[in-house]
């Protein structure tokens, strides 16, 4: 279980100018074999949650738990606990896939053997086969999110977090995504959170939504209790009038 509470993270303004309030007072949980999906819009404080969450910045304020670990005070056992997947998915280009992968698993700690036989087991979970020994220069973008997938999946995290993981995918990587994803929820029990604006991805994957809109936490719950919660049915009209106060 991920654990968010009251979280905060200013950063310098131009000169002259007020700091700039990223993240003001963040708080909500994702559960284990659920998926909770951060939706907001650009600007909103989802990716620098994320980034504080994967420890690769320090709060100004607030705590993050992750199994109960503080991340700030026990970084690399929750570290050791998340795969993410970031928007720059940072592949080693004249390295293959396949070594991308164990390179990656021997940073976790893991043995070369333990490393290799990973990669093969996520190759052939993910449809990589064809892949694993081609360098990653000149993959498509379908492909390259296959591989970082698999690279944040080396170690079998317990938690999972995703940055907008479907920019740039086409329909068909799209749908491959969200599959193994929900296999990882429902035969795994894996703790996954991904942050996205796309209400078409949210309403598809998520068991529970977190709307953060200006650095804040505005509303959570089920996509059924967004709508409830907003008056509105359709979930983008629900997701303006909670993100923007009904706002066109």
């Amino acid at each position: 279980m991920i654990e968010v509470q009251d979280l905060r993270k200013h950063f310098p303004g131009p000169k002259g100018s007020p700091a700039v309030r990223a993240v003001d007072g963040v708080s909500w949980a994702a559960g284990d074999a659920r998926i909770t999906g951060l939706l907001g819009p650009n600007g909103a404080g989802k990716t620098t949650t994320l980034r504080m969450l994967a420890g690769l910045l320090p709060p100004d304020a607030g705590t993050l738990h992750i199994d109960g670990i503080d991340v700030a005070a026990q970084p690399l056992q929750a570290r050791a606990r998340l795969g993410v997947l970031s928007d720059a998915r940072g592949l080693y280009p004249r390295l293959t896939a396949r070594e991308n992968i164990v390179y990656y698993g021997r940073l976790q700690g893991l043995s070369d053997q333990a490393a290799q036989a990973r990669a093969s087991a996520l190759a052939d979970q993910l449809g990589l086969q064809p892949l694993m020994d081609r360098r990653t220069d000149g993959f498509s973008q379908g492909e390259r999110m296959k591989t970082a997938l698999a690279r944040a999946l080396v170690h079998d995290p317990s938690h999972i977090i995703l940055d907008e993981p479907t920019n740039g995918l086409d329909v068909v990587a799209t749908r491959a995504l969200r599959e193994v994803l929900r296999r990882l929820r429902d035969e795994q029990g894996k703790c996954i959170v991904f942050s996205s604006h796309i209400m078409q991805e949210v309403e598809r994957l998520c068991d529970a939504v977190v709307v953060m809109s200006r650095g804040r936490t505005v509303a959570s719950g089920s996509v059924d209790d967004l709508r409830t919660l907003s008056g509105h049915t359709d979930l983008e009209d629900a997701f303006v009038a909670l993100a923007y106060g009904d706002a066109p």
